[in-house]
């Protein structure tokens, strides 16, 4: 059997005295396509966040390709993290957020390479090539000396998620991608993470587009309170869900279909 591309072991994060997440264990294989599903509140977009390092974990581990991200735990008994390890780790787990947060000021094509330049130190005409080709991954290439005013907010989350794919990484994370879009312009971005999974790509996706989930998944997790609520197939979280906390979830969602 293949080990875990990433592992999380016992993972808390507190915010004063909020408690968010409450001891997550997660197994992540190579290729594997999880979809995290909750109530607002229940920890998803947290869980995201400490995996990417945009917050730091209260205790616990997170586990990268066999290598415990972090040196130690400190005088507090918080695992300390450095800064150069942490820029190490989000070039292998990339991340696309609610919002798109596109530089402005810069092109569809600067956008992309950006990270590409100032990041990973990629020669600018090196990094164009790249940028062009995650472009026309997502279907964006005429795009590419637009600049984000002047497109719809689905060809926006497109051009986030090329941007993202362009830093080539290990796992990419997607918090709730769709949100911010406008019911005509989910399907869209929607196919494009379908084609990435297409593709054997290591995939996390908090959504609450359950339907979608079904689909696009190879394992189901249920987030309530901070804990890992259930998981396991489509068909055993989503179809025939054994806990109660999760059946009420669901029964919420009356308008999507498998």
């Amino acid at each position: 059997m293949t080990s875990p591309i990433l592992q999380i072991q016992a993972l808390h994060k507190r915010f004063g005295e909020h408690e968010v997440l409450r001891g997550i264990d997660l197994d992540v294989q190579p290729g594997d396509r999880i979809a995290v599903i909750g109530s607002s509140g229940s920890g998803k977009s947290t869980l995201l966040r400490c995996l990417n390092f945009m917050e730091m974990p209260t205790s616990g581990r997170v586990v990268l390709k066999g290598r415990a991200i972090g040196n130690g735990a400190g005088p507090d008994g918080t695992v300390r993290y450095g800064q150069a390890e942490l820029t190490e780790v989000r070039k292998q787990i990339g991340m696309v957020f609610q919002q798109f947060n596109l530089f402005p000021h810069m092109t569809v094509l600067q956008n992309v390479m950006e990270g590409l330049v100032t990041v990973r130190r990629i020669a600018a005409k090196d990094a164009r090539e790249r940028a062009l080709r995650e472009l026309g991954k997502v279907g964006l290439t005429d795009k590419a000396a637009a600049y984000p005013g002047h497109l719809s907010g689905g060809q926006q989350q497109r051009v986030a998620i090329a941007r993202a794919l362009a830093m080539e990484p290990e796992v990419l994370l997607f918090d709730e991608p769709t949100s911010s879009l406008d019911p005509e312009l989910v399907g869209e971005v929607l196919s494009t993470i379908l084609a990435l999974a297409d593709e054997g790509r290591t995939l996390l996706l908090v959504t609450h587009e359950l339907g979608f989930a079904y689909h696009f998944a190879t394992k189901v997790v249920f987030l309530a309170d901070g804990q890992l609520h259930e998981s396991g197939t489509p068909d055993e979280v989503l179809k025939h869900p054994k806990q109660e906390r999760t059946r009420r979830f669901l029964e919420r969602f009356t308008a999507f279909h498998f």
